[in-house]
């Protein structure tokens, strides 16, 4: 193997660079975990006593959650399943569309769909309760802040959705740093812990698992709810993994994240065998009373990050919806000249923070929240399981009875947790389910009437070769310049074009059929994004391609045909786009009132002007009324 001596220390400081960033992003859901797992487990709705044996058998499945469900699922193996380097559901599920076939595809994409939409309830969770569990270490200190732990959780959450519009890009920077010290207090605080009663560690021992569901019955099992919280940010680890690598990634939580977790769950173990009365707030009662408050403000440091994370990545999954086409064109900012990544999605962002808000004003208390907490990243886990055996058996080919087998311990563990989370339902859980099933709902009602609405068109549609066939030399009549028709189908006449020369009695001397399809892959690199067939006459068909992480842009375009030879100048081109009017009907398709809601998604969707940066003084727009 040869080795260049030169560029290894610039890609380790590059990685080590990334990896310090990932701290941040990744990694401050599940590093925030620690204010209020341990607690629930004891404090909450299905609590056990603090005894000597239920706080080693709740260590230990804690120990074996974290070892099982982020380590050696997530980072062994689903981390594998990257869409050229880009992860999440929606990446996976484009993964396995293409090696499924018949009625099995659909199903398994409604499943991805749901579990995309799954994630839009723990976003709005997230934030409140992970502010909320920080504020509450006030209370630990003196119940004069007890009247005021709301409203400074409410203000918080109110400024940290107000910056979002200037973009993540400043905030980063400090992100990485603020969780290196959150994830060494961690370590610190977990390692006083432990020095007291060393014993504690004995809990690695899955004996001690069993021991405890031996001993507690189904009041164990449903602790497994409670216990599930310390995994609750492993989906992200996958989500992220496009913006930083599979390496930096693995090393921050093999080398720091994993170990500081750890030992910060055996440090308040430790605490919780000599003091039961703890079980209120084991994560600041461990500290010193000195270090409280400076807590309360590393903890509010490190939990608004956790935040932000869960808020970039719904503004993330959102675009990549949108670029699939799952949900409308919506106004999509992006706050960074020079990172792709940094978007901000104003509608997107307003409904977050009233959401949070609301569950805020509703839950009053962190505890009361845990009960909503889990059961949406438990189905989206079991999702992800299920979609990943079919990366497993088609596309890495491993054999049936390795993919099965693989799969069996996984979902025995996914299930397990389902089945301890579904009966906080009555709780609070139902509120992420029906976040989930309104958006699956808009999703699915969106892709379906784009179909459709695409064989209304093409019942009506004529061939472009066809008419290119008909335009002779002296009809109809050639004006200059250059019309674009932006086109859905790049085999049919747009209806746009026929209108115009209905109207206008004209044909320009170039005419450009447009049509910007989203392939499943991220990107779609730039030699390879534009295909141009000369039609004859005059006429060309341009098909764009962009990957689902990629922004369409129709100035990108021109360029790109510009440079491919075709004499385009702006000033002398002109956009012509039509604007259906959808009128819902009887006719097979979608229930009347999808269809209704399907034209009123339609209606708000952002103009395509926006959507594609068409220049708007060149743009003429043609309407028409289409039956559903």
């Amino acid at each position: 193997m040869s080795h260049n001596p030169h560029s290894t220390p610039l890609d380790r400081r590059r990685v080590a660079g990334l990896s310090l960033l990932a701290l941040g992003v990744v990694y401050g859901d599940i590093g925030t975990s620690p204010l209020y797992s341990m607690r629930e487990c004891f404090e909450g709705i299905h609590a056990v006593p603090p005894t000597h044996a239920n706080v080693l058998g709740v260590l230990s499945l804690i120990f074996w959650a974290l070892v099982i469900v982020v380590t050696v699922k997530y980072h062994v193996y689903v981390l594998r399943a990257d869409n050229n380097g880009e992860g999440g559901i929606l990446a996976l599920m484009a993964l396995v569309r293409p090696v499924v076939q018949g009625r099995g595809r659909w199903i398994l994409v409604g499943l991805g769909l749901f579990g995309a939409a799954l994630l839009y309830g723990d976003g709005i969770i997230t934030p409140a309760i992970s502010v909320l569990s920080a504020v509450e270490g006030l209370e630990v200190a003196t119940a004069v802040f007890q009247p005021y732990v709301v409203p400074i959780t409410i203000g918080i959450l109110i400024g940290l959705f107000l910056i979002q519009r200037r973009g993540t890009g400043g905030v980063g920077s400090v992100f990485g740093p603020v969780m290196l010290v959150w994830f060494s207090t961690l370590a610190v605080l977990g390692i006083s812990g432990i020095i007291h009663q060393p014993s504690v560690l004995a809990a690695v021992n899955p004996l001690y698992a069993a021991r405890f569901f031996l001993a507690n019955g189904m009041h164990g099992f449903l602790v497994l709810g409670s216990v599930f919280l310390v995994a609750t940010g492993g989906e992200a680890l996958y989500a992220d993994m496009g913006h930083f690598g599979e390496l930096p990634i693995q090393i921050d939580w093999f080398s720091f994240v994993a170990p500081s977790l750890l030992l910060n769950y055996f440090g308040q173990g430790a605490l919780l065998i000599q003091h039961p009365e703890a079980a209120k707030n084991p994560f600041y009662l461990l500290a010193p009373g000195w270090a409280l408050y400076p807590l309360v403000v590393l903890s509010t440091m490190a939990t608004v990050i956790a935040s932000q994370a869960i808020i970039s990545g719904a503004f993330s999954l959102t675009r990549q919806a949108v670029q699939l086409g799952y949900l409308p064109r919506l106004d999509i900012i992006h706050t960074s000249s020079s990172e792709v990544g940094q978007i901000y999605i104003p509608g997107v962002n307003w409904a977050l923070m009233v959401s949070t808000i609301v569950l805020v004003l509703g839950f009053h208390s962190s505890t009361n929240l845990a009960a909503a907490y889990g059961i949406a990243v438990t189905m989206t886990m079991l999702i992800t399981t299920l979609l990943a055996f079919f990366v497993a058996y088609r596309r890495w080919k491993w054999p049936l009875w390795a993919a099965v087998s693989v799969t069996a311990l996984f979902l025995i563990v996914d299930l397990a947790f389902f089945g301890a989370n579904i009966v906080k339902i009555h709780q609070g859980g139902w509120f992420p389910l029906v976040v989930g099933a309104f958006v699956y709902l808009l999703m699915s009602t969106w892709k379906r009437g784009r179909h459709i609405l695409a064989d209304r068109l093409r019942q009506d549609a004529f061939p472009f070769a066809q008419f290119v066939a008909t335009v002779r030399p002296e009809s109809p009549p050639r004006v200059p310049g250059t019309a674009v028709f932006m086109a859905r189908d790049s085999e049919a006449t747009p209806a746009a074009l026929l209108h115009n020369l209905k109207h206008n009695k004209v044909l320009h001397e170039q005419v450009i059929l447009l049509t910007v399809i989203t392939e499943e892959i991220p990107q779609v690199p730039k030699e390879q994004r534009v295909e141009i067939t000369d039609m004859t006459k005059g006429c060309y068909k341009v098909v764009a391609h962009y990957g689902f992480m990629q922004y369409p842009g129709v100035p990108d375009v021109l360029d790109s045909l510009r440079a491919k030879g075709l004499d385009l100048d702006l000033m002398r081109t002109s956009f012509f786009l039509s604007r259906e009017t959808l009128i819902p009907s009887k006719r097979p398709g979608m229930a009347l009132w999808r269809e209704k809601l399907f034209a009123l998604m339609s209606r708000n969707a952002l103009r395509p002007t926006d959507f594609f940066r068409i220049p708007v003084n060149r743009v003429v727009e043609l309407g028409m009324q289409v039956k559903l």
